[in-house]
């Protein structure tokens, strides 16, 4: 049975709602309710979910009327089949918009003067909906009693035993019985019959393979595999063709054996020692802590034409991301609506019409009653779709865009062509501002100093803020982090950089360049900044959880501000892996985990970006104490690479609805920026 209905405009207010449970009074009215996270992620934030959409053991299902600005909401248990929602919901708006259409009219029309504030008339104007839709009860009452009765009757009709036509029973042979059973090709026969005969040939091919040499030498079992085997093996003696099984065959008919595994080489007749090795060793012997300025080019390390500004309070901020509009940049989107609009073109000026019709047509045109239809706007979508692909937005995440966008228009009324164009330019524009748009705030310098300022008890000491970095494979996470350290430094922040990447080759010396490198460039002025940014290190093969806890304790210790936290990278359908770093999480509890991403990849970053996170929710959860914690933020690497083609930061945002709090696009340490949302929309629509 059903949970609650409900009938809203899309400003919020409810115009009718029933529950159906006494466990559900309180549904639409809790924030964290599905018909509320339904609004939110469908809505307001522009992510339209499936058709179906689940939270906390509900599904929920909804229908929209944009002319009259109304959404039809129906919710129920999760585990029930409940196959007339979808004919409820389409029934609901034919039957609510059918007899209440003058009242909506009305109402949605003092909304909008409202807002416009036209007549000063409306603000005290009060509208009783109970009064108003009384009738509805009982309309919705016989509606849901005859389509559950339906339901009830296919549900019979299914259930309702059919006559099985007379088998003839088969007698499977026993394993001496050489013959198999007379099977006429031409005879009808069923699922049962044929598995009989199966079963018939498998139990002959077993008897035959059985006398053909004595059991337990070197015999293999009919159940381990005899039946793909008896007939290629059958002309060879019982000894060979259990060599055969274990062994490959050499051409004189003898089994040839495996060879050992090879043994290591080595380079002369012992391994080296440690001597050997230090003199086999011409690196430079530089000690990070008297390193000479001097010899380090500093200017390849920092582009001063990429350095960010400061601020009137002394801050440092990295500059923004901008897309650069050239002169003749042409609007795709533009072209492809226009060329997808044609046949909505002469379907609305009646060129192929008679003279009657074409004026009915001119008339409804310039009277604005024709109303967008899904056949209407399934071409603009495609063609806005294949737009957004080209852009490196996922495929899945584009189709859903579209929905969005077309949900948004059907049913709306239209005087002229050009303004179908701009309606549907303004909706995509509309829905992707909505899903760039952060949730939460991306000022982690304002997060940082907001937890060391908070006040303490006098017997405990102050914790360091904590970022965790991961990613897969080779998308730049020691590099990135290096930057983000660079740009905490700048704000006078000492910062703590734990190497718990344990298991690449040479991870650990590549953040011990980073940390001398970083040592060595000015802060505000200064000549440098020893002392602001230190290495964590305890080698290769160490748990990474444990040395970035022993990290954290030692920048309490020590006064340190930040700790940055670098990962192994991992794929993501790697679950040990996965778990390891989920153990890492729960353990340590960091402030925010950042994934790392590649702007040059579409539907893997989709891919990447959600299990990360669901494998991080889950095994945190399992392996700690508390709820299981996900991604908070984003960093995505290698922008400088894709031009205009943005569309994995849609793609990214669209998954987790997290923010992006910087992009990499270069080599050097101020080679960060900040996102804004109208530069990605502006070069998601523009080619």
């Amino acid at each position: 049975m059903l949970d609650y209905c409900s009938i809203a405009h899309k400003g919020g207010i409810v115009l009718w709602s029933r529950s159906f449970t006494p466990d559900v009074a309180q549904l639409a009215s809790s924030s964290t309710s599905p018909v509320n996270s339904l609004i939110r992620d469908a809505l307001i934030e522009g992510r339209t979910a499936d058709d179906k959409y689940e939270k906390d053991g509900y599904a929920v299902k909804w229908t929209f009327v944009n002319d009259l600005e109304l959404i039809f909401v129906v919710a129920y248990q999760r585990i029930l089949q409940l196959t007339y929602v979808d004919d409820l919901l389409a029934a609901m708006k034919r039957l609510f918009v059918q007899y209440f259409q003058p009242f909506i009219t009305a109402f949605v029309q003092s909304l909008h003067d409202l807002s416009t504030a036209k007549t000063s008339a409306v603000k005290g104007t009060s509208w009783n909906f109970a009064q108003a839709f009384e009738n509805w009860e009982v309309i919705f009452d016989k509606l849901l009693k005859g389509l559950e009765e339906r339901a009830a009757q296919d549900r019979k009709s299914r259930l309702r035993p059919t006559a099985r036509p007379t088998i003839e029973t088969i007698t499977p042979p026993s394993d001496d019985q050489e013959t198999a059973p007379t099977v006429d090709p031409d005879a009808p026969q069923d699922e049962e019959q044929i598995a009989r005969n199966v079963q018939s040939l498998k139990n002959r091919l077993r008897g035959r393979g059985g006398r053909r040499g004595p059991r337990g030498r070197g015999r293999v079992d009919a159940g381990s595999g005899r039946d793909s085997v008896a007939d290629s093996e059958c002309d060879l003696p019982s000894n060979t063709k259990a060599a055969a099984l274990t062994h490959e065959i050499s051409s004189d008919g003898q089994p040839k054996r495996k060879s050992k595994a090879k043994t290591q080489r080595k380079w002369g007749d012992e391994a080296p020692t440690e001597s050997d090795m230090a003199s086999l060793d011409f690196s430079e012997k530089v000690d990070p802590s008297v390193a000479d300025t001097s010899s380090h080019d500093l200017q390849s390390l920092v582009d001063q034409s990429s350095m960010g500004t400061r601020t009137q309070d002394g801050f440092y901020e990295v500059k923004d991301w901008d897309f650069s509009k050239d002169k003749g940049t042409r609007d795709a989107t533009d072209d492809a609506i226009a060329n997808a609009l044609k046949p909505l073109d002469a379907k609305m000026s009646g060129e192929t019409s008679t003279l009657g019709s074409t004026f009915g047509s001119i008339f409804a045109r310039l009277t604005g009653s024709k109303a967008l239809t899904e056949a209407d706007l399934k071409p603009v979508l495609e063609a806005v779709k294949q737009h957004l692909m080209k852009k490196n937005v996922a495929v899945d995440i584009a189709e859903k865009v579209c929905e969005g966008v077309g949900e948004s228009l059907i049913g709306k009324k239209f005087i002229l062509l050009t303004a179908v164009n701009k309606a549907v330019r303004a909706a995509l524009s509309t829905s992707l501002t909505r899903i760039l748009t952060p949730k939460t705030s991306t000022d982690l310098l304002l997060s940082i100093r907001t937890k060391l300022s908070s006040p303490l008890p006098s017997n405990q000491q102050r914790m360091p803020y904590t970022v965790t970095f991961v990613g897969v494979n080779g998308v730049g996470k020691s590099t990135n982090l290096s930057k983000v350290c660079f740009w905490l430094i700048q704000n006078g922040l000492r910062v703590l950089i734990a190497a718990c990447d344990t298991f690449r080759s040479g991870a650990v010396e590549q953040l011990r360049v980073h940390v001398r490198n970083l040592s060595m460039l000015g802060i505000n002025g200064a000549t440098d900044s020893k002392g602001r940014v230190e290495l964590y290190e305890k080698g290769y093969g160490k748990d990474a959880a444990g040395i970035a806890r022993e990290a954290i304790a030692y920048a309490r210790d020590n006064d340190f501000d930040v700790v940055l936290i670098d990962t192994a990278g991992r794929m993501q359908d790697n679950e040990p892996l996965m778990r390891a770093l989920a153990k890492l999480v729960s353990v340590n509890n960091p402030d925010k985990i950042i994934f790392v991403g590649e702007a040059l990849v579409g539907n893997e970053a989709v891919d990447q970006l959600t299990k990360f996170d669901r494998a991080l929710r889950d095994f945190s959860s399992a392996s700690g104490t508390g709820k299981g914690r996900g991604i908070d933020g984003m960093l995505v690497t290698k922008w400088d690479t894709v031009d205009d083609k943005v569309g994995a930061a849609l793609s990214m945002t669209y998954v987790t609805g997290q923010p992006i709090f910087f992009v990499g696009c270069g080599q050097t340490y101020t080679d960060l920026r900040q996102l804004r949302v109208s530069n990605v929309v502006q070069a998601i629509m523009k080619d």
